[in-house]
């Protein structure tokens, strides 16, 4: 598989859906994380990112615009001892409660499916950030468009070489119905230590009237430090 500038595979594409990546900075010494969020309709685009519990969760900018919250509000990133969880819906919880249990990321994950959001059945994407730098990333799809088949997929990355990571996103462009994303994580560059830099290379190569909020962390791998970003298109 071939690496691709992270830049360039954000700007492909006008409309991505919402996205993680996860990886390491330039040095190595960082895990980096990023999450962010887009949109086509009001209900979409009407959110923000605020910080929450060491994570972060969504909320309606202006609360009278709200329609229907079940799939556009939720904790994206909580955080679980030394484990950093990131998703694109409330299977965020799910994945928490389970791993507070004992069990595993796939364990949550098989008791879920994709978002019932007829024509699209958006999947649900999630990653896990170990202590060491290690992550583990998953998508949730129909079986092309058919609501009686799910598809699950997981992916496991140990000792991912500095100055990489990985993408993964809910759609592969544009569309009506619009078609869910599709192989492995898109094996991405991330070619800086500065998390300023890469909050800005992430959101400035987001399509201009589709993006609505990015979330951006860097976990120092040797003390456990950690800095965060967050940019609203809503303030």
């Amino acid at each position: 598989m071939e690496i691709i500038n992270l830049a360039k595979e954000l700007g492909s594409t006008t409309y991505p859906g919402r996205g993680i990546v996860l990886g390491k900075s330039k040095s190595g010494k960082c895990a980096v994380i990023a999450y962010f969020i887009m949109g086509r309709s009001i209900n979409s685009r009407n959110r923000v990112f605020v910080e929450q519990d060491g994570g972060i969760r969504t909320e309606a900018f202006d609360p009278a615009k709200l329609v229907d919250p079940s799939l556009v509000i939720y904790a994206p990133v909580r955080v679980l001892g030394d484990d950093t969880i990131v998703t694109n819906g409330d299977q965020t919880d799910t994945i928490y409660d389970f791993m507070a249990e004992g069990k595993t990321f796939e364990d949550a994950l098989r008791t879920r499916t994709f978002e019932p959001d007829e024509p699209n059945y958006t999947p649900r994407i999630s990653g896990v950030v170990a202590k060491n730098g290690d992550y583990k990333l998953s998508i949730l799809k129909s079986a092309n468009g058919n609501p009686d088949s799910v598809q699950r997929y997981f992916f496991e990355y140990t000792s991912t070489p500095a100055g990489q990571g990985h993408f993964i996103h809910t759609y592969k462009c544009d569309g009506n119905p619009i078609p869910s994303y599709e192989g492995e994580p898109t094996w991405v560059t991330i070619d800086t230590d500065s998390i300023d830099e890469f909050t800005d290379t992430v959101w400035n190569n987001l399509n201009e009237d589709n993006k609505v909020s990015l979330f951006t962390r860097f976990i120092n791998l040797e003390t456990g430090e950690v800095e965060t970003k967050i940019v609203n298109k809503n303030v």
